[in-house]
């Protein structure tokens, strides 16, 4: 076999991207393929190379292109998305190369996975190891697949909804590049049925055991405890187990079930969504297992707690999956307001702020909130003092003052500071010193799958199938997860807001609310009001603080066409040059 070069493993799909007819390169003296099979590190890196394609490997804050925030970086792709330039040309939202090109690898890992000698020594293990492989090649391929749907699935012209096309071999022959997109429902057909396979290989956690009795449902015949745990026990934690791929399963259901992909409303794509979710929510414990810390993990105690190399080896019960802990000061440093050495990036919106409820749990627009205008930070839902720094905010025993008199931390006093009269607080370590000449970085890590996302992910399909108290056959209902999370948040009990909810409609409003304020600047808002089919051009709006007086202004429109900018576009080369239809609109 001719010569491969280490840095295009994945030959078909890079002639995929370039339309190239050369199906090899020249020999260039670099590693040859044939290193794949002898060097078990190097296999292993084309599926360690799809891993690093996940897009929730680190936040990419594009609720800046939301109504939920802006930034003051001039030079961001999302500013110019947001703001009129969105279009199958430019499209800071396309995931379609990356996630191809990590299918790509894993089709190609699946073609060796089995060849390659992982423990040649020790027969019983060799073969544990490629079970594992497999079943993580599965898992992260129908990730992939629920990326390429959410970010670029649509309705064409003709009304037909369409899905991705489908690449599940390797090589993949030229001609292959220009076949039609699949169907939506055969692409997650597709989806599923990776995610499916993968849970015949995967346990549903990784983990030493103590002896062979306490091996997982399916893997009856290991003869040698070292061997299942040197493959699946506690040095792989945070590879892809079956409880991450349940989370994924959840995550597509809910996706399907949509109004955006679920024109009709089947009620029992709603159901499969709860009860997918469900499944998972049962596992911990039910409503009782909701992490009572779990809205604040980013902070000291649950980053330590999480160390899964110190005390239990167990990870905090909010953390369903997520990245390693690492040491850094960068979000800080991008973020803190100006006045403490950050470059105050991301400003959340006032039509965020005005979302967070009062203590009493009624919206501040309710006659029963008591709401006050003048002093419009006061017994506010402690949420809103956790996630966003506001004028007169304490943090790093500093008074924040971004209104009239605010220094270089008021609206527009320097290009660092905030352009809406707030900072962004969630996700940051306080005590991070973004100071250059004295700086300090804190742990942290960033989040794939958080159980949170888990509840309202079922509490959203649980009332869309069943209304706000009914259960289907599970346990409990959207208004017990609400209850609960809004119990968690701080709301005053009782929660009589919630309490005098009982139709649908209302709840559902709720529910996206409670979503919104819980997952904010996690990546979550800018899909969500898609997948809502919900209104994309309402302006960012910020305040002006003067003397007591609160001025709110329009900080940044928002020029999105509602009328086809629900779905993604497909990239423009892709359509040149291989002829595949494109979303409506686009």
């Amino acid at each position: 076999m001719k010569l491969l070069k280490i840095s295009i493993l994945s030959i078909g799909f890079i002639c995929f991207l370039s339309a190239c007819t050369m199906l090899e390169p020249e020999n260039d003296n670099h590693s040859t393929s044939e290193r794949l099979l002898s060097e078990p590190e190097f296999g292993e890196g084309l599926l360690i190379r799809a891993y690093t394609f996940i897009p929730t490997n680190s936040y990419r804050f594009d609720e800046v292109a939301t109504d939920d925030a802006v930034t003051n970086d001039k030079a961001s792709g999302f500013i110019r998305m947001a703001t009129g330039e969105w279009s199958s040309r430019y499209d800071p939202q396309s995931l379609w190369t990356n996630a191809n090109r990590a299918i790509s690898y894993i089709n190609e890992f699946l073609t060796i996975v089995d060849k390659i000698e992982w423990k040649a020594t020790i027969s019983e293990r060799n073969g544990l190891y490629i079970r594992r492989l497999i079943g993580e090649s599965y898992a992260l391929r129908g990730l992939f697949k629920y990326y390429l749907i959410r970010n670029h699935a649509g309705v064409t012209s003709n009304g037909e909804l369409l899905g991705a096309q489908l690449f599940d071999l390797f090589p993949i022959p030229q001609e292959e590049f220009s076949k039609p997109r699949a169907t939506f429902r055969d692409y997650v057909n597709s989806a599923y049925a990776d995610l499916d396979e993968a849970l015949k290989y995967l346990p549903l956690d990784y983990g030493d055991i103590a002896n062979l009795q306490n091996l997982p449902s399916g893997f009856s015949g290991i003869t040698n405890l070292e061997n299942y745990n040197a493959v699946f026990g506690n040095y792989s934690q945070q590879r892809v187990s079956g409880r991450h791929v349940n989370g994924m399963k959840a995550r597509l259901a809910l996706l399907e079930a949509s109004p955006s992909f679920n024109a009709t409303g089947e009620v029992s794509l709603w159901e499969k969504a709860a009860n997918y979710n469900a499944l998972l929510i049962d596992a911990v414990g039910g409503v009782g297992g909701l992490d009572p810390r779990g809205h604040i993990f980013y902070l000291k105690e649950q980053v330590d707690n999480a160390d899964l190399n110190a005390g239990d080896r167990k990870d905090i019960p909010e953390m369903l999956w997520r990245r390693p802990i690492s040491t850094s000061r960068s979000l800080e440093v991008n973020n803190f307001p100006p006045s403490l050495y950050g470059g105050g990036t991301i400003n959340p919106s006032q039509n965020l702020v005005d979302a967070f409820p009062m203590v009493n749990g009624y919206p501040i627009t309710h006659p029963s909130s008591g709401y006050v205008a003048t002093n419009p930070y006061a017994n506010r839902d402690p949420r809103l003092a956790l996630y966003i720094i506001y004028d007169g905010s304490r943090y790093k025993n500093t008074t924040i003052r971004t209104g009239v008199g605010g220094g270089v931390n008021a609206v527009d006093s320097i290009d660092n500071s905030t352009r809406t009269g707030y900072y962004l607080k969630k996700l940051l370590r306080e005590d991070v010193n973004a100071n250059p000449s004295s700086p300090s970085d804190q742990k942290r890590f960033d989040t794939h799958i958080r159980y949170t996302e888990i509840f309202l992910n079922y509490a959203e399909a649980a009332n869309e199938a069943w209304g706000p108290t009914g259960t289907g056959p599970n346990s409990f209902s959207a208004k017990d997860v609400v209850a609960a999370i809004r119990r968690r948040a701080g709301i005053r009990q009782p929660d009589n807001y919630l309490n005098s909810i009982n139709d649908k409609e209302t709840m559902r409003q709720l529910i996206q609310n409670e979503r919104r304020l819980e997952l904010c600047f996690e990546g979550f808002r800018f899909w969500d009001l898609r997948r809502w089919k919900k209104d994309l051009t309402e302006p960012v709006r910020g305040v002006h603080i003067n003397r007591g007086t609160y001025s709110f202004f329009t900080v940044e429109e928002r020029a999105y066409d509602n009328s086809y900018m629900i779905y993604g576009p497909i990239p423009n080369s892709e359509i040149v040059k291989f002829g595949i239809t494109q979303n409506a609109g686009w």
